[in-house]
């Protein structure tokens, strides 16, 4: 979202891999409203069954391969953190770092039941008002998510606030992110 604000002119390409049909509405749902125009953003989506991507591993890996035949030289990926607990994250964030070898890579983070959040060495300073922002669109977008216990937007919000103390942002909030390779 703040990257979208920042790079209004960029193009985007937002590729999920597991998804049903409510969760394809809610990924092109938010993808709408966090892209929106200028800013040009395609969403793919792959069917996969989710929780079992790494037993389909070499038809995720030959779908990951078509997004780079279709985006061959990307400025900025993001994926999953490599050290990721679940299975179809961290399959996910493999094969990105073996499909673009050549590119610069930032790996997100998911709060979860693992609790697996690592420390990350790239921070996106912020304020309150896009860090409820972005909480709000979370709640809203993906509706399908909220009877989880993670799943809530206090949580959401002391995350972005703990990532910003870490980077001592102006703004009190930041997003971070896991940067083992950068190429400027």
């Amino acid at each position: 979202m703040v990257l979208a604000e920042r790079f209004p002119h960029a193009v985007f390409h937002w590729v999920v891999f597991s998804a049903d049909g409510q969760r394809e509405r809610e990924t092109r749902a938010a993808a709408a409203r966090v892209f929106s125009p200028p800013t040009i953003c395609h969403v793919q989506v792959q069917h996969f069954r989710g929780s079992y991507l790494p037993y389909e591993g070499a038809a995720v890996k030959d779908a990951l391969e078509a997004v780079k035949a279709r985006v061959p030289n990307p400025s900025l990926i993001f994926t999953h953190w490599l050290e990721d607990r679940h299975q179809d994250h961290r399959l996910i964030a493999e094969l990105t770092w073996n499909t673009f070898r050549d590119h610069s890579v930032l790996e997100y983070e998911i709060p979860k039941f693992e609790g697996d959040l690592g420390h990350p060495n790239v921070f996106v300073p912020f304020g309150s008002t896009v860090a409820e922002r972005k909480t709000s669109m979370l709640m809203e977008c993906f509706p399908s998510q909220r009877g989880r216990s993670w799943f809530t937007s206090d949580l959401f919000m002391g995350l972005m606030r703990l990532r910003g103390v870490e980077c001592v942002s102006p703004g009190s909030y930041a997003e971070a992110f896991h940067g083992r390779k950068l190429i400027l």
